[in-house]
């Protein structure tokens, strides 16, 4: 891999981890709840699935885990767009007044990694991207796992700042809706698109 293929690299990679999506959404709905540092922290959660899925396909086996199989895709497929649409009743039937009162977060940080983790986890289509992604900047004529290693590497960091720029969104957005109304709007409207991403995800085929 040499410095040409990293500068290609780079700037796509970055379109992909700032691009719209669930986890890049509970991002902004973290810090708009439990504050910047909170939300950055449980990105952690969203890495360690990422990670994963770098492994796997480092590895050669996401290709022969979904799609050589059929029934798993979709069974990943169905489970993923449950969560999300669970994430969306939560948020669309929150009592923001009763939160309000309480002044204390409903969710403590280990849970919050969680649900990041779960929902990244939780999308079949991200392994296939890993897996038809990062390959084409990968030098077969060299060692291909320190590539992968580097590339995998740089991914997690872009996806690191993606994690903290969608915070620092939220955290701004915190002060548009820091009544119960507003936050219930906001809410809504997270539960919405939400519930938009899990009907894509649905509608998703295999490659």
């Amino acid at each position: 891999m040499n410095l040409a293929t990293l500068l290609l690299f780079l700037p796509a990679c970055f379109a992909l981890n700032m691009a719209p999506g669930p986890n890049n959404l509970l991002s902004v709905r973290n810090a708009t709840a439990y504050g910047f540092r909170t939300s950055c922290l449980a990105g952690a959660g969203r890495l360690a699935a990422f990670a994963l899925m770098i492994a796997l396909a480092s590895a050669g086996l996401a290709v022969v885990l979904l799609q050589a199989s059929e029934l798993l895709f979709y069974g990943i497929k169905i489970l993923g767009a449950a969560y999300l649409l669970y994430l969306a009743y939560q948020l669309w039937s929150a009592d923001t007044q009763a939160e309000a009162e309480k002044n204390t977060a409903p969710l403590g940080l280990a849970a919050l990694a969680r649900q990041e983790f779960l929902v990244a986890i939780g999308n079949p289509k991200a392994i296939l991207i890993f897996t038809a992604f990062l390959p084409q900047f990968v030098d077969p004529t060299a060692p291909v796992p320190g590539q992968f290693l580097v590339l995998g590497a740089l991914f997690l960091l872009l996806e690191w700042i993606a994690i903290s720029a969608y915070a620092y969104m939220g955290l701004h957005m915190r002060r548009w809706f820091a009544e119960p109304r507003g936050q219930k709007i906001f809410n809504r409207c997270c539960a919405a698109l939400l519930s938009a991403a899990a009907s894509v995800l649905l509608l998703a085929r295999r490659a």
